[in-house]
């Protein structure tokens, strides 16, 4: 039964609001008998990395269990992030500091790769260079991002600032947090309208894009592969696997290897009914991208025509629908805005990323089979970004090595991709900023 009391709006949906515009499309495109390049997974990373391959003259097929660009590539917040998680992590310690720098420098390159594939493109994604403003949830927080705030300057070459809690209005329309740091290398845009134009691009350049096929076996025959699905077999001399927060599911892995490798999280996200424009002024001046420095995060925008508030976050580590998930939103929603006590939402769904053991995008080959995976949440520039790099590998036309290629992709003992620990993890992480929160 379809909810219709508060905080339900009449006529809400368990559906992406990005869908109402642009829902993945269906194709009827036949699965071919043998390919240059198969590419398992129709999101951003496999889109991107068939139109690279197709610049380079080669003729890729895109694989898909569901509808192209159906999973989290039409589903995620439309947040174009510069690599911040990566250029903010604790490299040094592990990598040391001209490693470090590398990896983080080359996650930044992936903000000006999708602006400039949506420029080259001509994709119609309502993309705009916007800024991020990020919510420091305690003092001690703010603190540390006060330490970071000069290396993200410097790693993504554009500003960042820190904003005491005394400014914090001219940036965002709450008192909520202690301050937080602005920085100007994030983007927004429409993320069902993105994954629709950078599908039409790959098409166009040559791709043959297939939905509706499952795979279910990755076998080494003579110099190529042997892919076997449920809609037939494929031959291809070389495969990427790009299925991401999706690579594994109640019907098993095409890839085991790389499903043990990837801990995939629900996120969680509700649209909210059309506001008046003064309020969207007032809530989002700069029309900034949000998040929060919470363990466990919320981010939120407007909308791309400035109507509605989008707000997203891990409303339950446990499988929850999105009608459970989207009171918890609104309420956490409404902490941060208490004028929207009363603003009901339209839509919820809900979508898998895909984080990993280290904290770190990964690109890579095992047994033959190219992977690109990890995107720790923030996936709109870094996916397109790791499916470009992995297309240069496959093609061999890299011209030096990508700092995200090859590094050490740990697992866990007896860990085999279905992440029974995220409700005892998650509920100790809530804890922990319930704790700092009151400590602040």
């Amino acid at each position: 039964m379809t909810p219709s009391h508060p905080p339900f709006a009449d006529g809400f949906r368990v559906f992406p609001w990005w869908w109402e515009a642009a829902e993945p499309p269906d194709r009827e495109t036949p699965l071919p008998e043998v390919a240059q390049v198969a590419i398992i997974g129709g999101g951003y990373a496999g889109l991107s990395a068939a139109l690279t391959l197709c610049r380079l003259g080669h003729k890729p097929v895109v694989l898909d269990a569901e509808r192209i660009g159906w999973g989290a590539s039409s589903r995620n917040g439309g947040m174009v992030s510069g690599g911040l998680k990566v250029a903010s992590g604790t490299l040094e310690k592990t990598y040391g500091k001209e490693e470090a720098r590398r990896i983080a420098l080359a996650s930044a390159a992936s903000f000006p790769f999708i602006e400039e594939t949506i420029a080259r493109e001509g994709i119609d994604c309502d993309y705009v260079r916007c800024g991020r403003y990020a919510g420091a949830w305690t003092r001690a927080h703010y603190e540390a991002m006060a330490q970071k705030v000069d290396w993200i300057a410097e790693v993504t070459g554009l500003p960042a600032e820190m904003i005491p809690k005394s400014r914090q209005r001219a940036y965002l329309g709450s008192d909520h947090y202690f301050g937080g740091m602005a920085a100007a290398a994030t983007g927004s845009l429409h993320p069902g309208k993105y994954a629709r134009g950078l599908a039409a691009a790959a098409e166009r350049a040559g791709a043959a894009l297939v939905d509706g096929v499952r795979v279910q076996r990755i076998v080494p025959e003579g110099s190529g592969f042997r892919i076997t699905t449920d809609r037939g077999t494929l031959r291809a001399d070389a495969v990427l696997v790009a299925t991401n927060g999706y690579s594994l599911n109640s019907q098993g892995t095409a890839s085991p290897w790389l499903a043990r490798r990837l801990i995939p999280l629900n996120s969680y996200i509700i649209a909210t009914e059309e506001l008046p424009p003064e309020t969207m002024d007032r809530l989002f001046p700069g029309r900034r991208m949000i998040s929060d420095s919470k363990r466990v995060l919320n981010y939120f925008r407007p909308s791309p025509d400035g109507k509605r508030v989008l707000w997203g976050g891990r409303a339950s580590f446990r499988k929850a629908t999105p009608e459970q998930s989207a009171p918890v939103l609104h309420a956490t929603m409404v902490e941060c805005f208490p004028e929207l006590r009363d603003t009901r939402i339209t839509h919820a769904w809900t979508g898998f990323v895909a984080f990993t053991f280290d904290g770190l995008p990964h690109i890579g080959v095992q047994d033959g089979v190219h992977y690109a995976a990890g995107c720790q949440g923030s996936g709109v520039a870094m996916a397109t970004w790791l499916g470009h790099n992995a297309a240069l590998k496959i093609a061999g036309a890299a011209n030096e090595r990508f700092a995200l290629d090859g590094l050490p992709f740990p697992t866990r003992p007896t860990y085999t991709g279905n992440p029974w620990f995220l409700p005892l993890v998650g509920g100790w992480y809530q804890l922990r900023d319930k704790l700092d929160r009151m400590a602040a």
